[in-house]
């Protein structure tokens, strides 16, 4: 069965979904900028489209739906994956002003860009309080990708946001040479952590131990091809952010969302002290110290 499916937002990660997607539906695909891919469209013409996959990063999406969305009763996929720092919103609340609960998913799990396109197997979930929906976008996936789906739009916003932090933290650890053990213990405190803040929220705690929580934790904080964990690895040899961000040439939802975390936990009285000490330690503090101060 072919489905139609419009992405806004041609970054690696929408083409990644882009060329997902297009395996075995009708795709077009739109971004800010004009780029060289077959069927790419107007922006008019991708928002004429009854479900549309959104591949915008999370601190543009407020910016992006003021000024260019029009609800004509689409269904959205988000596929980015952060906390709006200068609110501390959740992004199904973002879109939430926009469209109601019922037409929106949210798509998580282990899925660096790179191996998508190259048609890679993995497993993906797609979470949204329209169990409907969300199976229609799972059912809409090619057939190396496996599809999940489930109604626990906070897990999966919380897990997909703050698996970024603990990457951050596990390129420091790496690029210190702390050793594997050290980067496991952090992976798996990293999990507890993350948790921790979910079930404060309202997510469910099984949400943190699937594909969305621990699945996409082991991956982006243990691989060279995660961007937030290269992003650590550039704290832990000194470099200025400016340069790590330079150097990558593209957006690390990780950054911003320590800064959300930070915030949002000094604000609800929450115990995360890895996120605590990333914040830091892009603040500029010794990471070695960071270390220390984590071990006590």
């Amino acid at each position: 069965m072919s489905r139609k499916i419009a992405i806004i937002g041609a970054g690696k990660w929408g083409q990644a979904l882009y060329h997902a997607y297009s395996q075995e539906n009708e795709v077009v695909i739109n971004s800010r900028s004009l780029k060289d891919i077959e069927n790419f469209v107007s922006l008019e013409e991708a928002l004429s489209y009854e479900y549309l996959i959104m591949a915008i990063p999370a601190q543009a999406v407020r910016s992006w739906m003021e000024e260019n969305f029009v609800d004509k009763g689409q269904n959205l996929l988000v596929a980015a994956k952060g906390i709006e720092t200068s609110t501390g919103s959740f992004l199904n609340e973002v879109y939430g002003q926009y469209v109601n609960d019922d037409r929106l998913a949210f798509i998580s799990g282990p899925s660096f860009a790179a191996e998508v396109q190259q048609s890679l197997p993995t497993a993906l979930k797609i979470s949204s309080t329209n169990l409907e929906l969300a199976k229609f976008y799972a059912d809409a996936l090619p057939s190396f990708i496996k599809g999940y789906v489930d109604s626990d739009v906070v897990g999966a916003e919380v897990a997909g946001a703050y698996k970024n932090v603990i990457a951050i933290a596990g390129g420091v650890c790496d690029g210190l040479e702390l050793g594997n053990n050290a980067r496991a213990a952090l992976i798996s405190r990293g999990l507890v952590e993350m948790t921790r803040f979910g079930e404060h929220f309202g997510a469910k705690t099984e949400t943190f131990l699937s594909l969305g929580g621990a699945g996409d934790l082991f991956l982006t904080a243990s691989s060279q091809l995660s961007r937030n964990y290269r992003v650590g690895l550039g704290v832990s040899k000194g470099k200025s952010l400016n340069d790590i961000l330079e150097e990558l040439g593209e957006v690390a939802e990780g950054i911003p969302t320590t800064k959300a975390l930070y915030l949002i936990a000094q604000k609800e009285d929450i115990y995360l002290p890895i996120a605590d000490e990333v914040y830091k330690m892009l603040e500029g503090k010794d990471p070695l110290k960071c270390v220390q101060d984590l071990l006590k």
